[in-house]
Formats: structure tokens, C-alpha cells, sequence
């Protein structure tokens, strides 16, 4: 059976000889492989994917291996990468829909800050000069590859220049809710639920030590609705870091999250569609905010910024300006400069979404969120 016959997502085992194939690489480390397990099984006895599904996730799966590969040789290849500092990392987070990805990448864009590429999330490996990339062919294929979904870059433009979160980083430790948010799959959601995330963070450290290896004086700027789930493994990790937390109404947060997820999965599965969806991602994203919230109380509160959506869609420059003021650091001209051009070039959003697609009342939204 060839690979696009397959019906199934697969076994680690042709997993890793897929992903194997394709780089000639075979050194994939371990801490993988509880998660992988757990996530097969649960695809294959709880998702009920359809053809179109599994192929998908078998692509999404074989990606993050692919990655892992190319992430464990690169850092044989560069061993100085071991030495890189990580100093007072900037880590945006918040329910999804809240601004997050719109205020990372406003941030991102001061000269003296960095974020992780998506390209290079995809290809781990030392940033190489911004002229060089349309020369590669990976950045080329990613660029050409998103360029033919417009219908998703309505609600959440993106490409392969562009500063992404991390759930694709998280990927290659198959420690990461984005596979929760595509597919049901309740087995793989009580694992990771259960599961300590520090062994996840560890390798996003080196991965960021291997991205950043020629740009060791800028500042890390990261962001993903995920580190809800792991405050604490996170700052056991990264132990200088800043968490920038952004807040809006989470009636409208879970209906855009939940129209998000039914739209990239569409085809995908015969149960994740409509209530599935809204139930899933409302128990998922409530339990995920609880639970930050009773972590966050546990830590130094000088050691977290909080950022209305509202003020931050009123005024970027004003909401960035108060956040430079509490980490104490200037905002130049040329920072300044940068982010009105990353405003200019914002893409405005064209998505329409409502609770009730998703069989949820706004009655539902606040008791969770209370709970």
C-alpha cells in the first residue's frame, strides 16, 4: 500500500520509516513515543477520521518526526548551540481569539527581539540570513503551500516568514493541545491532561538555542494559547521569563475558536463537527485557563503583564508602550518604526462565527469559565 492509499493514520514504526525516507535520518531521541502511542490509539478507536482525515494526520504526525530529525542532526552539526543564552524570555498567552497572535508579532517586530519563524520551526536549523530564504526550497514550498488555502488566511493569516507559536515546536514532543483541536480524541486529552510538559520545554529551549544561534543579543518573544496548560513547567525551564497573559470576553474567544477548528478540520472526522466541537474546545480551553490561573497565584505577580483586547485593538502603540514600561526596557524609534509598518501590513480578519453552530449558549460558556 503506498502512502496515498493509506486509510489509517499508521504505526510509530511506519511512521518513523516514512519520516526516515524522506531526510536519511534515523536518530529521533525518546521523549516522543509515550505521546505518539497514546495519540494512535486514540485516533484510531475515538477519532472515526475519514480517508481525507487520516491523510492529513498522518502528514501533520510525519511532519513533526520529520522536524525532530532534522532538529536532533542540526544540533550534532552545531554543538555551540548548547552555549546560547535565553535571557528573560517574552511569552504571550491567553485563550485563543484573544489577540495573541496579533500582539507577538507587533512585539516580534523590534529589531532587537526574535521570534521563531514558522519555516524554521518546520526546518530547525541556525536562522539563516532574511535575503537567503527565498533561494530555499523549504521556505518556497511552505510559501506556495499556504498560498492556496486563502480561506484560512481569513482567520488566521500566515506564512512561512512570519513569527508563528509554538504548538509546532510542542509537536515534536507530541506534547501539544493543537492535536486536541483538530480531532476527537478524549484518550490523548486526559494523557496530556495528566502528562508534565517540562521534558517539552526543555527541547523548545534547545530549539530556540539552534534558531537563534547567529542572533544571540536579541530578545525571545514567544507565543502559544498552550502555555495555559504548563505554567509551571514552563518556568521551571525558563526561569527569567515574562508572561504576558491577554484577556477578552470568552464567549467570543470559544465561538471564533470553535469556527477556527471546525473549518481546518473540515472533512477530517465523521464525529468532530458541530456540539462535538463546541463541546471539546469549550471543556478544553476552561479547564486550560482555570488551571493558569490557579498556577499564575503561586508565582512572583511582577512576572506577568495583563492585556485587554479591547485596549490593544483601540490603541497597538499605547498597549506596547505600557509593556515596555513594565519590563523597563525603551521603545526606540526604530521599534517604533517597525511595528507601524507590521500595523500597515496586518491583514484584517474575515471570519463570521456564532455559539450556536456549535450547539453552545452563552449560559454554557459562563459556567465553564466559572467552574
Amino acid at each position: 500500500m503506498t502512502a496515498t492509499q493509506r486509510t489509517d493514520v499508521g504505526t510509530v514504526e511506519d511512521l518513523h520509516a516514512s519520516a526516515t525516507r524522506l531526510t536519511g535520518l534515523d536518530d529521533f531521541g525518546v521523549d516522543h513515543l509515550d505521546g505518539l502511542r497514546v495519540l494512535l490509539s486514540a485516533y484510531a478507536k475515538e477519532a472515526s477520521l475519514t480517508p481525507a482525515g487520516s491523510k492529513q494526520t498522518r502528514g501533520l504526525l510525519r511532519s513533526a518526526l520529520v522536524s525532530r530529525l532534522l532538529a536532533e542532526a542540526a544540533w550534532k552539526q552545531y554543538p555551540q548551540h548548547a552555549e546560547v543564552g535565553v535571557p528573560r524570555p517574552i511569552f504571550v498567552t491567553g485563550l485563543p481569539r484573544t489577540g495573541t497572535t496579533a500582539l507577538h508579532r507587533l512585539l516580534a517586530a523590534d529589531p532587537a527581539h526574535q521570534g521563531p519563524e514558522l519555516w524554521l520551526c518546520e526546518v530547525p536549523q541556525p536562522r539563516p540570513p532574511r535575503a537567503t530564504w527565498d533561494e530555499h526550497p523549504v521556505f518556497v514550498a511552505l510559501r506556495d503551500a499556504y498560498a492556496q488555502h486563502p480561506e484560512l488566511m481569513g482567520m488566521h493569516y500566515t506564512g512561512p516568514e512570519q513569527v508563528e507559536e509554538c504548538w509546532r515546536i510542542f509537536c515534536q514532543s507530541m506534547t501539544s493541545v493543537s492535536f486536541e483541536c483538530t480531532a476527537y480524541i478524549p484518550a490523548y486529552s486526559a494523557w496530556l491532561a495528566a502528562h508534565d510538559w517540562t521534558a517539552a520545554y526543555q527541547r523548545h529551549r534547545r530549539i530556540l538555542q539552534l534558531i537563534g544561534l547567529p542572533d544571540q543579543e536579541r530578545r525571545w518573544v514567544l507565543k502559544n494559547p498552550s502555555h495555559l496548560f504548563a505554567l509551571n513547567a514552563l518556568l521551571e525551564v525558563y526561569p527569567d521569563a515574562v508572561i504576558i497573559q491577554t484577556h477578552r470576553d470568552p464567549r467570543t474567544a470559544i465561538a471564533s475558536v470553535c469556527s477556527l477548528n471546525a473549518r481546518s478540520s473540515a472533512g477530517w472526522s465523521t464525529v468532530y463537527e458541530g456540539p462535538v466541537v463546541g463541546r471539546t474546545q469549550l471543556a478544553l480551553w476552561s479547564r486550560g485557563l482555570r488551571r493558569f490561573r490557579a498556577d499564575r497565584a503561586g508565582h512572583d505577580p511582577q512576572r506577568f503583564i495583563d492585556v485587554r483586547y479591547e485596549d490593544f485593538v483601540r490603541d497597538p502603540l499605547a498597549t506596547v508602550s505600557a509593556i515596555y514600561d513594565r519590563l523597563g526596557i525603551p521603545l526606540t524609534d526604530a521599534a517604533q518604526a517597525a511595528m507601524q509598518n507590521q500595523l500597515r501590513g496586518t491583514r484584517k480578519p474575515a471570519h463570521r462565527y456564532d455559539l450556536a453552530s456549535f450547539g453552545l449558549t452563552p449560559a454554557d460558556v459562563d459556567a465553564a469559565f466559572l467552574g
